[in-house]
């Protein structure tokens, strides 16, 4: 079967690609092992070089990238040339700490010179969702290849023009042959890549059950494995909080890339005290927002990336209103073409519904109203994820409390969540394990190696006569 790229603010189809069959993988599994071979062994500055070129590229072509994302996508065109742009961004950090990332750590021992080295693994696979298809990419590639792995990107199905871009993003900047391919094969074809005794690890962004098939090949292997899979994050509203700037926020965490991020806010916990204040300001705003052609720049919420995609929302919501929710806005697939969905908010929904505890990913938010902080907290926590969270206060005792006791990987006060290459990004519990960004996601794909050396009989300590 074909992959096809579709426009899914039309349904129209842009291009379609035949699959590489499997002498295809084999061939490109060797050109990875033998550019492996060489680049492991380039300097890290020339390794680093080649990394901000591709920044560079990524700047200059902000606007050509952008409109491909939104074409095969959807998501808002503002919102695609920011994500560019982004990209070029974390490209230019690990350039620019290359070395400092990959030093050396000496360790005192003494008689003898002893440290830490950081070498590259090999091969990596790398699993990616469309949702944010140039800034997933980037945020394995960039740190992967600055530390000398060598890497092979699956990318999903819908953004087939987005993962040969990014590998002719590669090439331009001038990475050898082999440093950074793009396989065009489906999700049954993965476990075979991942076994193969070419690739040395994989890292995945996506589901659950994505995240569970990945752990399990690379675990019946023997090999590394980074899983950053879904959230259903909190965004705690307490009764101090700023509740304009808070409502105005949350209609942003909602809806940013149209409500398809990992990151999102998704269920909203908000204290008795303020919680009609806040419902309306946040129900008024949601329902306000245009929606249409994410290539205006007057739109403020796009298409879901399929219609594929909008009959899995659609469903969640029409199960979460059987089971007892209520609909203060939107809840229904909008007529017309393209895979267009109200922005919506439900309340009063009961555990066990879709909308209490899973992943919606579309722009619905959950809206729950509790007691009091106490009960906040509890609730946030009430969740087989940790990916992120967000707590609006203006009292600093509580602010400390929510940002230690919450459990996920990332804790925003008073504003909302968004990744930075400075800090590490991944999850807990079932939002998977390992870290991207920062040193501590380069770090994830090197052999963190302890060297202990003493000097040879008749020899001083230091090497020196």
């Amino acid at each position: 079967m074909s992959i096809a790229s579709i426009d899914p603010a039309t349904g129209s189809t842009l291009r379609t690609f035949e699959p590489h069959d499997r002498p295809t993988v084999d061939r490109a599994l060797d050109r990875a092992a033998a550019a492996f071979a060489s680049w492991r062994r380039r300097p890290s500055a020339e390794r680093a070089a080649t990394v901000r070129r591709a920044g560079d590229i990524l700047d200059r072509e902000r606007d050509t990238f952008g409109e491909l994302m939104t074409r095969e996508m959807g998501k808002l065109r503002t919102a695609a040339v920011e994500e560019a742009a982004k990209c070029a961004l974390a490209c230019r950090h690990y350039a620019d700490h290359a070395d400092a990332y990959l030093a050396p750590e000496p360790v005192a021992v003494d008689g003898e010179r002893a440290f830490v080295a950081f070498e590259p693994l090999g091969v990596v696979l790398a699993v990616m969702p469309w949702n944010f298809p140039f800034w997933q990419v980037i945020r394995f590639a960039a740190p992967a290849l600055v530390a000398g792995n060598v890497g092979l990107l699956k990318h999903a199905s819908n953004v087939p023009q987005c993962a040969l871009a990014l590998e002719d993003l590669f090439r331009r900047a001038g990475a050898p042959e082999g440093v950074f391919q793009t396989l065009l094969i489906g999700s049954d074809a993965v476990e075979d890549v991942i076994l193969d005794d070419r690739v040395a690890a994989v890292t995945l962004t996506g589901s659950e059950g994505a995240g569970r098939s990945v752990a399990a090949a690379a675990g019946r292997a023997l090999k590394k494995s980074v899983l950053e899979l879904g959230g259903s994050d909190p965004f705690v509203v307490l009764a101090s909080a700023d509740i304009a700037q808070a409502a105005a926020t949350a209609v942003r965490a909602r809806t940013i890339n149209n409500g398809q991020s990992c990151i999102a806010a998704k269920r909203f916990i908000v204290v008795d005290a303020v919680a009609d204040a806040f419902e309306d300001a946040f129900v008024s705003g949601m329902a306000a927002l245009r929606v249409g052609d994410p290539m205006d720049e007057r739109t403020q919420l796009g298409p879901l990336s399929s219609a594929k995609q909008r009959e899995e929302v659609d469903e969640q919501v029409r199960r979460s209103i059987d089971a007892g929710a209520r609909v203060l806005t939107g809840g229904h697939i909008l007529d017309g073409p393209g895979a267009f969905y109200a922005p919506t908010v439900l309340t009063d929904i009961p555990p066990g519904a879709p909308a209490w505890g899973d992943e919606v990913f579309g722009p619905v938010a959950s809206l729950f109203r509790v007691a009091d902080a106490d009960a906040a907290f509890a609730l946030a926590n009430d969740t087989r994820f940790g990916l992120a969270a967000s707590v609006w206060t203006s009292d600093g005792d509580e602010a400390e409390r929510f940002a230690r006791e919450l459990v996920a990987g990332t804790v925003f006060v008073n504003a909302m969540v968004a990744s930075d290459p400075r800090f590490p990004f991944g999850g807990v519990k079932a939002s998977g394990y390992g870290r991207e960004l920062s040193v501590y996601g380069l770090r994830e794909f090197v052999n963190v190696k302890t060297v202990r050396m003493k000097p040879a009989p008749g020899k001083s300590g230091t090497g020196t006569e």
